[in-house]
């Protein structure tokens, strides 16, 4: 499965589940895809967060989403990171951020779905501190900071290091 961003030409942003790239394509063109809040079946994919690359892959600086249909890249040379025009100020916290979390997971290990298991034994000293990162439902995420367990959303989603291309 793949998760799209995606948008309608009434600017309304949702995400989307398919099977493929080619089974978003089919679904559109066979109008079932659809808006859910005002039911506009003209959708399109919204620019999505950049995939941070794997740990030591220094070469990739930025990964650039195009942008999305309907929607005119700026002026400047800039990337397209929402389908709403942002200010300058946002644009270059945005890209900020993007940086930050990319230099905290080079020094930071993917656990994948261990993240609440390791994260709670970190916590309760039943083995060493490190930094680590990996995924966790929401309920996971509720449940370790009920128990005082620290941890944080990373601001941008992460492919998992085998699924990076």
């Amino acid at each position: 499965m793949i998760v799209f961003d995606l948008h309608c030409e009434a600017g309304h942003r949702f995400e989307g589940w398919f099977g493929s790239s080619t089974d978003f394509d089919s679904q559109c063109q066979r109008g079932l895809v659809t808006c859910p809040e005002c039911g506009s079946g003209d959708i399109a994919k919204a620019p999505m967060a950049p995939a941070v690359p794997a740990k030591g892959n220094s070469a990739c600086a930025q990964l650039r989403e195009q942008p999305a249909r309907n929607i005119e890249a700026p002026s400047d040379g800039g990337q397209t990171v929402s389908n709403r025009e942002m200010s300058a100020e946002v644009q270059a916290a945005m890209k900020h951020l993007a940086t930050v979390q990319a230099k905290v997971l080079e020094k930071s290990r993917w656990v994948g779905d261990a993240f609440t298991e390791q994260s709670r034994a970190m916590h309760y000293g039943e083995r060493d501190a490190a930094p680590i990162y990996g995924s966790a439902s929401l309920g996971e995420a509720k449940e370790l900071i009920d128990e005082g367990v620290p941890v944080t959303p990373l601001p941008f989603p992460v492919a998992p290091p085998d699924e990076v291309n």
